[in-house]
C-alpha cells in the first residue's frame, strides 16, 4: 500500500460522516444512526409516499432526505406516523436541522427591486425586511424550506448543519 492510499483509507470514515451530516433529514428523529440501520431495512419507504409536499426523496443508500426544490415541510407529521421502523416518531418532532440563508448578491430585494416572494409563504414570519428592501432571516425560522422554491433568482440557499 502506498502512502497516499493509506491516508485516503484513514480519512474515508470522516468523509462519510461529513456527507451524512450534510443531508437534511425529516424533523422527527432522535438518533441519526437509525437512518443507516433501520431505514435501509424498510422496503416500502412509506415516509416518502405519504409526504403531501413530495419533498422526501430516498437516497441510493435507502435513507430519506428532504429536497426543497418543489416545496417545503409543513410539519404535518405524516412521515412520522407512517414510519414502521421507529426512525421517525412524532414525539421526536423538532426543527429541521438546516440553515436557510439569503444570497444578497442574487436577491432581487437586495438589488433594490421590490420582491416579497420569500416572505409570503413563510408561515412563522421569519423573513424580515428593512424598509422595502434587504430581507433577512430571523432566528424564528423553522428551516421548513417553503421560501426556497418561490424565489425567482434562487437566492435562498439551504445547507445542512
Amino acid at each position: 500500500m502506498q502512502r497516499r492510499e493509506l491516508f485516503s483509507s484513514l480519512a474515508k470514515p470522516f468523509k462519510q460522516k461529513d456527507l451524512q451530516e450534510s443531508i437534511i433529514r425529516p424533523p422527527y428523529y432522535d438518533d441519526i444512526n437509525l437512518f443507516l440501520t433501520n431505514c435501509v431495512k424498510c422496503e416500502t419507504k412509506d415516509c416518502a409516499t405519504v409526504c403531501e409536499e413530495n419533498i422526501i426523496k430516498i437516497l441510493d443508500d435507502g435513507t430519506p432526505k428532504l429536497d426543497f426544490s418543489n416545496s417545503g415541510c409543513t410539519y404535518c407529521n405524516l412521515c412520522a406516523i407512517s414510519c414502521k421502523n421507529e426512525v421517525l416518531n412524532i414525539e421526536n418532532k423538532k426543527q429541521i436541522e438546516a440553515k436557510i440563508e439569503i444570497d444578497v448578491l442574487s436577491c432581487l430585494s437586495w438589488q433594490n427591486t421590490m420582491c416579497f416572494s420569500c416572505k409570503d409563504p413563510c408561515i412563522v414570519n421569519a423573513i424580515e425586511f428593512v424598509g422595502l428592501f434587504r430581507p433577512t432571516i430571523s432566528n424564528v425560522c423553522t428551516s421548513c424550506g417553503l421560501c426556497v422554491k418561490v424565489c425567482p433568482t434562487n437566492a435562498i440557499k439551504v445547507s445542512g448543519l
